[in-house]
């Protein structure tokens, strides 16, 4: 029996109405779920208030409400708990109804615009090889260790989290490598989360949608190493200007990684090919099939987590140099007539940059190089014309197509990004709406060594337009296609 008042441990209290000393079944912030004995917290969302909906969720036996202000109509069996921030008592509360799990493993956040899935996902991979159970939080998928699960968010609800950690803990999970968005930093999801240690990836534009500037998209990530504790280790990519920002006010451990600075983790290309990479790191020499030098920063944060978290040295670089691509990142499949696919979840201006330079530091120049790319609808309006100017510079053919046009329309979406390009390249341009057919028509102008890019989508396996998702996956339908034109 889980009693009210052991789950509010920790929450801010401004009032209280009722006995919590009562016995509750579920916490839930959504009304519809909410149920008999159920605590119900009204949280302030970007679409709807949750505080609309608690004479609805009091209609059907809730035992207690938790909001913001406490309603005018008072049911007397109910008690209400006023608090100066839901979304916060909603993550404190999740880990305490589930017995605060992560105090029960070594949970580590990775945070950044770039990078995040990757270096998770080869996180998990590198742990799992060297003997441990391990756990996954990621945009891509929820591995429970060798259970696994469909991810709906970069970084869950705090209830979602608390749950798959209380299960990754029955399960003798040592390690959880998770993801951690600015959605969820701001939204307070990671409240209450106790963490082993925290890696910064790298700052770049994104989600200004969402954040009022750049400067608050930054500081909502620094928030994340503010709160990291003593006992955690703080690990940041010092080559990116932002990097020491985020060691600013820790009390963690500050640990650094570099390819251009003085650092604890240092690495050097030696090679740079299609079929993977040469690094030397602090004088060890590492041979891996990931590709381009994003990959060697993502790589330098997991050698550099690896040893904080006690793997030997000689060990941890040999399992580094069997780690798998993750899916739909640099993901590619070489066609019989020798052209080379390339599909990537490339959908800021930044990743656009570094996965075309990366392209382009491997090629001889005498192929083509053709972009497939667009922008998401209802997101940031003002990266369009970015990465159309850097996808129109960095290659020698674009066809600018639909990605997840969701309630807009797809050509208004490509005539955004048609305004970044150069008037120069105009001439290298195509706009396709239909993706499918973008592809396709990418296909059919590729020549024996040439290489196509498909941007944008990655791993995922959907469209979404006019709220409704169609099956479509990148990689499988440039797959179909590539063996259907050798026929």
């Amino acid at each position: 029996m889980i009693l009210l008042k052991d789950i509010l441990y920790k929450v801010t209290i401004e009032k209280v109405i009722g006995n919590t000393s009562v016995a509750i079944q579920n916490i839930e912030f959504d009304s519809r779920k909410a149920g008999l004995n159920d605590v119900f917290i009204a949280i302030k969302g970007t679409l709807s208030d949750g505080h609309d909906f608690i004479k609805k969720a009091s209609g059907q036996g809730v035992i207690a409400v938790v909001c913001e202000v406490i309603p005018k109509e008072i049911i007397n069996g109910i008690t209400y708990i006023q608090t100066d921030d839901s979304h916060k008592a909603l993550a404190i509360m999740a880990a305490n109804f589930y017995e605060n799990p992560s105090e029960e493993l070594k949970l580590i956040g990775v945070t950044g615009t770039n990078g995040k899935t990757t270096v998770t996902s080869l996180l998990f991979q590198l742990f799992k090889r060297a003997g441990y159970k391990v756990g996954l939080l990621s945009t891509v998928k929820v591995m429970v260790d060798k259970k696994q699960y469909k991810a709906t968010h970069t970084t869950p609800d705090s209830l979602t989290i608390n749950r798959y950690l209380r299960e990754m803990v029955e399960e003798g999970v040592d390690f959880c490598f998770m993801e951690v968005s600015s959605h969820g930093i701001h939204q307070k999801r990671t409240e209450g989360l106790h963490y082993k240690g925290g890696i910064f990836t790298n700052l770049s534009h994104d989600h200004l949608d969402y954040h009022n500037d750049f400067a608050e998209y930054r500081d909502v990530k620094k928030l994340f190493f503010d709160q990291l504790p003593k006992s955690a280790f703080a690990l940041t990519n010092v080559d990116d200007k932002n990097g020491r920002v985020m060691l600013q006010n820790t009390k963690a451990k500050k640990h650094t990684y570099a390819l251009k600075s003085i650092a604890d983790y240092k690495a050097q290309i030696l090679e740079n090919q299609f079929n993977g990479l040469l690094l030397k790191i602090n004088n060890q020499e590492l041979w891996t099939k990931l590709i381009g030098n994003f990959n060697a920063y993502n790589l330098l944060a997991i050698y550099g987590t690896a040893e904080l978290l006690g793997l030997e040295t000689m060990e941890t670089l040999q399992l580094m140099s069997t780690l798998e691509s993750v899916d739909g990142r640099f993901q590619y499949v070489v066609s019989e007539k020798n052209v080379t696919a390339i599909v990537d979840y490339a959908h800021t201006p930044d990743a656009l940059k570094n996965v075309l330079e990366t392209i382009n530091s491997i090629r001889t120049k005498n192929e083509e190089l053709i972009t497939v790319m667009g922008c998401g609808g209802d997101r940031d309006i003002t990266k369009r014309p970015k990465m159309g100017n850097i996808a129109a510079t960095l290659s020698t053919k674009v066809i600018f197509t639909s990605d997840n046009p969701r309630s807009e329309d797809p050509n208004a979406i490509i005539n955004a990004i048609e305004e970044g390009v150069p008037s120069e390249y105009f001439n290298r341009t195509l706009s396709i709406a239909d993706r499918k057919q973008a592809i396709k028509t990418a296909c059919q102008l590729a020549n024996s060594g040439d290489i196509i890019l498909v941007a944008g989508k990655g791993h995922e396996t959907y469209q979404e337009i006019k709220g409704e998702r169609f099956d479509f996956d990148d990689y499988k339908i440039i797959n179909e296609l590539l063996i259907a034109l050798n026929k």
